[in-house]
């Protein structure tokens, strides 16, 4: 294995366990009382696991990354275009599903983050939308929309909130599926 940063953590666990972060780190977790010399047996042991398991972070990175390099977002103006085009086509999803829905955000922001393609402030009313949801068909971008308008009513993912998703767009884990590719 060539130079890999590992970072071991001890932790109240039973056993030891190794998890690959997105940078490609290998992180173990392991007992109090394990010793130096069983940790990095328990690393040797798995280095064809680690390296395999460092590929694949890799290639879905790399993946991840192309997905959203479609979408050019690098100036404040293509900043501005791109939640323009997003709020043309969500105003009608937002319109038609809040009004099913008994529900009114108090606002609607658009902003280019990757880490999620909506959230829902339910103290204040405002729901935020990526704007990389253009690069997913509408269907998915009406989900994500019914989705956040759902957390006006349910501000959990409880069993209540999924009941609300089954109501008003039943296609919700068609759509999350697809979504999650990305």
């Amino acid at each position: 294995m060539s130079s890999v940063l590992v970072v071991v953590t001890r932790r109240r666990t039973s056993r030891l366990s190794i998890r690959i972060n997105k940078e490609g780190e290998v992180h173990v977790s392991a007992p109090r009382y394990v010793s130096k010399r069983v940790i990095e047996e328990f690393i040797a042991g798995h280095k064809d696991w680690i390296e395999s398991a460092r590929a694949r972070v890799a290639a879905r990175q790399q993946k991840r990354e192309a997905f959203y390099a479609q979408l050019d977002v690098s100036t404040p103006a293509k900043r501005k275009e791109a939640a323009a085009r997003l709020q043309q086509k969500v105003a009608p999803m937002l319109e038609s599903h809040a009004q099913q829905m008994g529900v009114k955000p108090a606002a609607v922001s658009f902003r280019a983050t990757k880490s999620r393609w909506g959230s829902c402030n339910t103290k204040t009313g405002r729901i935020s939308l990526s704007t990389y949801l253009l690069l997913l068909p509408d269907w998915c971008i009406e989900h994500v929309v019914v989705h956040e308008l759902a957390h006006l009513l349910v501000p959990d993912h409880g069993p209540r909130f999924y009941a609300v998703m089954d109501r008003h767009f039943p296609r919700w884990r068609e759509a999350r599926r697809f979504a999650r590719q990305f």
